[in-house]
């Protein structure tokens, strides 16, 4: 039971106080005086000592508060514990590096199955739904519900992306955009204005550059020797969240709303897949090989003004400033010289499209004290820490309040960059989506190199995916 650090003892101590009375008879009167008093005897506090392990992935130095925000708060909850009686104090046990996220992931489940996993772990919201069914992670809405003073204030668009059968799992911890960036410069070089340039942005939003003007363009800077073949568009080298914001662009859905299974639309999956065999095998505006390219490569040369249109994630901005741009300017040389939307709409009539990944803090199931590692989450969903990691890194806020947060309101490129969430899409929230979206990669691998074509792709999709999810997988 908890208890204090100070606390009283009331004693009852008897004084016999010899007093000479006035005479009776010639003897004295004794009395005896009863007197209590308080004594405040100071008692050892026992304090509880409790490790929580908190598990973070961060690219250095721009994502390091997902990490640091901790250390940050842990004085303080500590002194909240001690005031109110609660006899345990937390040691911080923070683990952050940049693991590749599979490995990562992996190292959650091993650990899990050993006996000792972190008691909060940043992951993917996706993850949710395969951690949650099988008991990894616990769902939190109580102790939710028990700080609602906190969590009323978090972005309400946010919430279905951590939430699985009707539970929420996990608490946001960054949101972003995925949008389309462009050199100014070589936009410039194929005969566009400034006023061209400078209002493309808007142009994507009205719907009034598509997907194919896109690649017109990036085609006309090839032809024009403005750029290498192949350097017209590209998309990030690894697999990811992002492709599918073309698929839901194009009208496609991934999970029936009405059983919870996943769903593949072959009609839409094949417009999916022949963008990129357009764009590789036929216009050869995207190279072949870019799933081969190192990350390091990648960034050093979209951000150098050598591809023309690229694909890529709001937090790309802090990192190019910082890590690759630095020496010419920073985010000053970012303004002058790259543009950036939403993704374009697929064609004529339909809506552009960007697409939110939530990382969020997951709570282990097997966690000794899980109320002791919500505190700590609790604590840093505030304006101040996560602005801290927001405007850092490039990512935008989870909290309705921190659109009128000064450090936040001044950042120019958040600022910019909000209104994309109008148009945003999640991937979904389902055990078997590592199943699914692997098959597809392979089929897309296939397709960018030339060893299947868009149709032969869709095929091999399908039969794969009805091969393994079986009735966990509906096709359209």
């Amino acid at each position: 039971m908890p208890i204090k650090g100070r606390w009283g003892v009331l004693g009852v101590i008897t004084l016999i106080l010899a007093m000479a009375a006035v005479a009776c008879g010639g003897g004295e009167v004794v009395r005896d005086v009863v007197r209590t008093v308080e004594v405040v005897k100071e008692v050892p506090v026992k304090i509880e000592v409790v490790t929580i392990t908190v598990r973070t992935k961060a690219n250095p130095p721009t994502e390091d508060w997902r990490g640091n925000n901790f250390q940050f708060a842990l004085a303080d909850v500590n002194a909240a514990l001690l005031a109110e009686g609660d006899n345990r104090q937390i040691k911080l046990n923070l683990i952050q590096d940049n693991k590749d996220w599979g490995e990562y992931k992996r190292e959650f489940a091993l650990a899990t199955d050993a006996g000792n996993p972190p008691d909060i772990m940043l992951s993917g919201h996706e993850d949710i739904g395969d951690w949650a069914q099988n008991g990894l992670i616990i769902p939190l809405d109580d102790m939710i519900a028990a700080e609602s003073g906190v969590y009323d204030n978090v972005i309400d668009g946010l919430w279905p992306s951590v939430t699985f059968q009707d539970k929420r799992w996990a608490i946001p911890q960054d949101a972003e955009a995925r949008p389309l960036f462009w050199s100014k410069p070589l936009l410039r070089e194929i005969g566009w204005t400034d006023a061209q340039v400078d209002g493309l942005a808007d142009k994507i939003k009205s719907g009034d550059f598509t997907l194919q003007d896109m690649l017109d363009a990036a085609k006309e800077a090839v032809d024009k020797g403005v750029v290498k073949e192949g350097f017209g568009f590209w998309h990030r080298p690894r697999n990811g969240p992002d492709f599918w914001l073309y698929y839901y662009g194009m009208g496609g859905e991934t999970i029936d709303s009405a059983t919870g299974k996943l769903v593949y639309d072959k009609a839409v999956g094949l417009k999916h897949f022949q963008f990129f065999e357009d764009a590789t095998q036929n216009l050869k505006v995207l190279v072949p090989d870019v799933f081969g390219r190192e990350w390091g490569d990648w960034h050093t040369l979209v951000s150098g003004n050598k591809v023309l249109f690229w694909a890529g994630g709001s937090w790309n901005w802090a990192d190019w400033a910082a890590n690759f741009v630095q020496d010419l300017g920073g985010e000053a040389y970012l303004f002058e010289n790259i543009g950036f939307g939403l993704i374009p709409a697929a064609e004529a009539g339909l809506q552009p499209v960007t697409l939110t990944h939530p990382l969020a803090y997951m709570i282990s199931s097997k966690s000794e004290h899980p109320d002791l590692a919500f505190r700590l989450i609790s604590a840093i969903t505030t304006d101040e820490a996560n602005t801290r990691h927001a405007v850092g890194s490039g990512h935008l806020g989870i909290l309705n309040s921190q659109a009128s947060y000064p450090a936040y309101a001044e950042a120019k490129f958040l600022a910019d960059i909000t209104y994309m969430l109008e148009f945003t899409t999640f991937i979904p929230n389902n055990p078997n989506w590592g199943v699914y979206t692997n098959t597809w990669f392979e089929g897309m691998q296939a397709v960018e190199s030339g060893d299947m074509t868009a149709v032969e792709a869709v095929d091999f999709v399908t039969d794969r995916m009805e091969a393994e999810l079986g009735d966990d997988v509906i096709i359209r």
